[in-house]
């Protein structure tokens, strides 16, 4: 079974715009400007988890949604996978931090429990989030409608113009959308090597973003680390350092699914 284009357009709008629009509902009731995206959030994360099943069910034609979300899987696959991401979210921030203590950068040590629960509810809610809508859904969704290559670059693509701030400077804009692209690559490339497993995304992409917050807000001095281009601050996937951290990972990952490739029709091949 194939979905439709317009289907695929409209219901991620329809996400979009109950979020925003629970954000203006909050706003006229006088809800801080920087508490509503949190509150708002919660309710919008219910809509897409009760949603998901049933987009699934009606446009694809699939009776197990949630295993082929990736989302339900054996549980030495699933903590196998969530545990490689987190890995490979540590060797990238390891890598961002030795280049940054190169170019400047001075610890300060400065964690507190209530920023520790910051970032760990950061990285569980943005990794499981937007991995089940980006590489879970909308992998799949536009795998059916146009085949997995033409997707995957796709999909990152749509995740990198949603990830962008369109107000910073071309000379930070450019390399920012190309590191966030990569990034996509990259998750889209770790569950195609995990057998369609979700939670090695979730990992990397939690990982990545709960431990740079950790990270830039209290165990690092980022002042005077040298130009944007080379080491983007705000999120250092937008710098050189960044891509060249993210293609060593693609790299990687794409050798080990050729491996796996190969092993697989070597199995297949029948004995001379």
């Amino acid at each position: 079974m194939k979905p439709r284009w317009r289907g695929a357009f409209l219901y991620p709008t329809v996400l979009v715009g109950l979020f925003l629009g629970l954000q203006g509902i909050l706003g006229l009731a006088g809800v801080p400007l920087n508490q509503q995206p949190a509150i708002a959030a919660v309710p919008s994360l219910a809509a897409l988890l009760l949603s998901l099943p049933w987009r699934l069910r009606r446009a694809w034609g699939e009776a197990r949604p949630w295993r082929r979300l990736g989302v339900r899987a054996s549980w030495p696959a699933l903590l196998t996978s969530l545990l490689q991401g987190l890995l490979l979210a540590a060797a990238l921030l390891l890598l961002i931090v030795v280049t940054l203590l190169v170019a400047g950068a001075q610890w300060e040590w400065q964690l507190t429990p209530p920023l520790l629960l910051n970032g760990l509810a950061l990285g569980l809610g943005v990794g499981f989030t937007e991995e089940l809508l980006f590489r879970g859904w909308l992998l799949g969704e536009l795998t059916l409608l146009l085949g997995h290559g033409r997707a995957l670059w796709l999909q990152a693509l749509l995740f990198s113009l949603v990830h962008t701030r369109f107000d910073l400077p071309p000379a930070e804009l450019l390399p920012l959308l190309g590191g966030l692209l990569l990034f996509g690559v990259v998750l889209a490339q770790l569950r195609q090597g995990d057998h369609g497993v979700l939670w090695g995304a979730i990992g990397l992409h939690g990982g990545a973003v709960g431990g740079w917050f950790l990270l830039s807000q209290g165990l690092l001095d980022l002042s005077g680390t040298g130009p944007a281009w080379l080491m983007n601050t705000a999120n250092p996937i937008g710098g050189l350092m960044g891509w060249a951290g993210l293609g060593l990972l693609l790299a990687v990952l794409r050798a080990r699914t050729v491996n796996q490739c190969t092993a697989v029709a070597s199995a297949a091949r029948p004995d001379t």
